[in-house]
């Protein structure tokens, strides 16, 4: 059966257990002219958008609240704010500095500055520290500012750290003076606020916060070995970044170390800063090459001795992706996963023997996509686990020798994330949308197993919505937005006992953000409709989309119609949230005569179970792509207004590959792409994502061979535009260039652009974003709007 759901330019449309979304209200500004043709025009050119006003002007930006921490009671948030009355104050320069720290108490908003600008200005110096972070130890008596940091790999992860003592009302600087600028990483308050840990140079520190005196704690750095760090692409595809951890007890730190020298090193060349070429390196393991060596050790503070854990046949082809302290300062929980990702063994090991003892094995048919730590319960007796053991994606709670196994979340369909543990309460909460893959709520289930996903969103909040909560899950900041609704914000107490009302789960105290201001202007607007569908692909799976039809739209006629796309592992696209200024340039879009669209194929991450995930094993680009094409035909069968002769698709990264792919592989439906970055061998890519879903080379040549766009390059028929950053980190432009080859090879014509040092993102340099957007669209607007 079809199920669907309409936002129209008169009233909201809600089908059971399926889409719904937020009316589009098509509105004219009202102006009094004498002439109704004369009115009609000056509403329609008010109404149109350009390119200058969504990337330039700005004119569609949504409002933000500043970065929040929740104090760990929920009675309090913290904030860095302008001082009251700064004449500033409405000032939106990010990099201003004089700013404060502050909290608000959760019922009240009373108002308490914490840290002024003042006690954060060093002594001597004529302005205060900028605030990149800050971490407050755990009596609250101590702070860390956390400031001039730089850019390692893709987060700023290395600067300066300045300690502030509240008893003695003074900053200090942590690491000494022979250490120079942005070179301290993930610094760490001991449990006791005595001592800070960091990394320096690749090597773990302490400081004693009594005398400000330094020991080495780790001296093994050098010739490819890191400690309490990754590599790239453990940062990037298991995504941690901080390498080390305290014991409880604050006299031990467990930490990775990596022997990233097997590793081969990317070069990356940047020819336009300096007079002459310069060059970036860094280890990355590409498909099939050989990976860092992952270990952990555990230092003792006194002796500074560390003790190696004995994880069983660890070598390169093992990863570590996650270890903590299991519920006490004797054992940590080591995850052990095997190179082709299909088996996650779990040891807890001895801190002061390296002794480990198996406890639980997480396996797969294909393979493990995610990864997360045990969240440690009743001290250490137990811990929550996230598995796909009954074929979806659901919270466990395990006994700590593995043998007691107790499903919190039951049912037929996916949790997306854990937002927090009230222990004390005894309630789990989690995101999910049982009903509704294109949609997300917050549930909640009693962590005995007695209750099971309680929701806690009330249902006037349909759509998207995202909650940052106190740890004990008392309090939330809580974001609601869907297609074509801006996001709001409101602070929210969530009550522990166990009613069923969900006004009474979910109270609402203050409202935070509402983006009235962007509401008014959509409103002036005469906003295209979008229609949330299904299509079913050739062997019956059904398939999410949507489509946005433009506002003067005439069913009789005939219209272009392009194709939004990622269609990889990594990404959804057919969520009914607010996308910004993605939405914005759609409608724009629509308003020059296009239909625009997108579909989620298999193996995307929609919450759609395991084996809709993965179903792409080993042939990554292959079903994903005939999905594609599938959801074409059966729209164009369903809508005749669709001109099949006219059909673009776009797509950044995964949706880059899934571009050429279409063009490749179906040139008879796609006749204009715009790739964006994309991965065109996956031979290229990195080991950890690309073998994850694509297997072993060794046991996968063909699949990917045939998943690859390099490999049907021949086939271009269509207008291709290729874009890539000579700077991308992530996916090389590498790729590009050997696609390059390849389609001049068979005397393929085509268009090009790379942004000289530009990232993965493309963003970096003035006017980037502004070039990039006029470029795709005046292409589509040259290939597609004339027959």
């Amino acid at each position: 059966m079809r199920q669907k759901h309409l936002i129209s330019s008169i009233a909201k449309l809600a089908a059971k257990l399926l889409l719904t979304s937020a009316v589009a209200l098509s509105l004219f500004a009202c102006q009094s002219t004498t002439s109704k043709d004369s009115e009609l025009a000056t509403k329609k050119s008010d109404s149109q958008l350009t390119l200058n006003a969504i990337y330039q002007n700005k004119a569609f930006k949504s409002e933000k609240v500043g970065q929040i921490r929740w104090l760990k009671d929920g009675s309090g948030y913290l904030a860095i704010e302008v001082p009251k009355g700064s004449d500033k104050e409405e000032s939106t320069d990010s990099e201003r500095k004089d700013k404060e720290i502050v909290q608000y108490d959760s019922e009240t908003l009373t108002r308490k500055v914490l840290v002024t600008t003042k006690q954060l200005t060093p002594t001597g110096a004529d302005e205060p520290l900028s605030i990149d972070d800050y971490i407050f130890s755990d009596d609250r008596s101590k702070l860390l500012i956390y400031t001039n940091s730089k850019k390692v790999w893709r987060s700023k992860s290395r600067g300066d750290y300045w300690l502030f003592n509240f008893a003695h009302n003074k900053l200090s600087q942590l690491g000494g003076k022979e250490v120079a600028d942005s070179q301290l990483m993930f610094a760490k308050f001991s449990p006791d606020a005595n001592k800070v840990a960091y990394v320096l140079n690749n090597n773990i520190y302490l400081q004693n916060l009594n005398d400000m005196s330094i020991s080495q704690l780790t001296n093994s750095a050098g010739n490819g070995i890191i400690n309490g760090l990754f590599d790239w692409v453990y940062e990037e595809e298991f995504m941690i970044r901080d390498g080390f951890r305290w014991s409880p007890d604050g006299k031990k730190i467990a930490y990775w170390q990596l022997d990233t020298s097997g590793s081969k090193d990317f070069i990356m060349i940047n020819n336009t800063d300096e007079l002459y070429p310069t060059v970036t390196k860094f280890p990355y393991p590409k498909v099939g090459e050989d990976n860092a060596l992952a270990k952990v050790g555990i230092v003792d503070l006194s002796s500074k001795k560390t003790t190696w854990t004995k994880l069983p046949n660890n070598s390169r082809n093992m990863y570590i992706p996650r270890m903590n302290w299991s519920g006490n300062s004797q054992e940590i929980l080591v995850q052990h996963l095997n190179r082709k990702q299909d088996i996650n063994h779990l040891y807890l090991a001895n801190a002061n023997s390296g002794e480990v003892k198996l406890i639980m094995t997480e396996k797969e048919d294909t393979f493990i996509d995610f990864v997360d730590d045990a969240r440690w319960l009743d001290k250490g007796n137990s811990f929550i686990w996230t598995s796909e053991r009954s074929g979806w994606r659901h919270l466990y709670r395990i006994s700590r020798d593995g043998k007691t196994v107790t499903n919190l979340t039951k049912g037929d369909f996916d949790i997306t994330d854990i937002k927090a543990v009230d222990e004390k309460s005894g309630w789990l909460y989690f995101i999910a949308s049982p009903t509704n893959v294109a949609q997300r709520y917050l549930y909640r289930s009693k962590l005995d197993g007695s209750l099971s996903n309680q929701r806690v969103t009330p249902a006037e909040y349909a759509g998207f919505n995202q909650y940052q909560m106190a740890e004990n899950g008392s309090w939330a900041i809580h974001s609601h937005s869907s297609f074509t609704k801006p996001t709001s914000k409101y602070l929210v107490n969530i009550p522990s006992d166990s009613s069923t009302n969900d006004k009474a789960v979910h109270q609402k105290k203050h409202t935070l953000m509402t983006n009235n201001k962007l509401n008014a202007k959509l409103a002036e607007l005469e906003l295209a409709q979008t229609e949330f569908f299904q299509v079913e692909a050739q062997d019956g799976l059904v398939l999410d989309g949507y489509i946005t039809r433009p506002a003067n739209f005439d069913a009789s006629k005939s219209y272009p119609i392009i194709f939004y796309v990622y269609g990889e592992a990594w990404g959804q696209t057919v969520q009914d949230k607010w996308r910004g200024n993605a939405f914005i340039w759609d409608q724009m879009l629509t308003q020059q005569g296009f239909i625009v669209a997108s579909i989620d194929n298999r193996g995307t991450r929609a919450p759609k179970g395991q084996a809709w995930r993965k179903s792409i094993y080993g042939g990554v680009g292959l079903l994903s792509s005939r999905d594609q094409s599938d959801a074409l035909k059966a729209m164009a069968k369903r809508w005749s207004y669709i001109d099949t002769d006219r059909v673009g698709i776009w797509g950044h990264s995964g949706g880059g590959s899934m571009t050429l792919n279409m063009l490749f592989r179906y040139p008879e439906q796609y006749h204009v792409g715009i790739s964006s970055a994309p991965v065109a061998d996956q031979l290229l890519y990195d080991t950890i994502y690309q073998e994850r879903y694509s297997g072993l080379l060794e046991d996968h040549a063909e699949g990917y061979k045939e998943g690859s766009p390099i490999t049907h390059a021949a086939n271009l028929q269509g207008k291709l535009l290729l874009v890539h950053g000579t700077g991308d980190d992530n996916v090389h432009y590498q790729g590009s260039e050997r696609l390059i080859n390849k389609l001049v090879e068979h005397n393929k014509q085509f268009e090009f652009m790379s942004y000289p040092n530009r990232s993965h993102s493309l963003k970096e340099g003035e006017g980037t974003t502004l070039h990039y957007k006029t470029m795709k669209t005046e292409f589509f607007k040259e290939h597609l709007l004339a027959k």
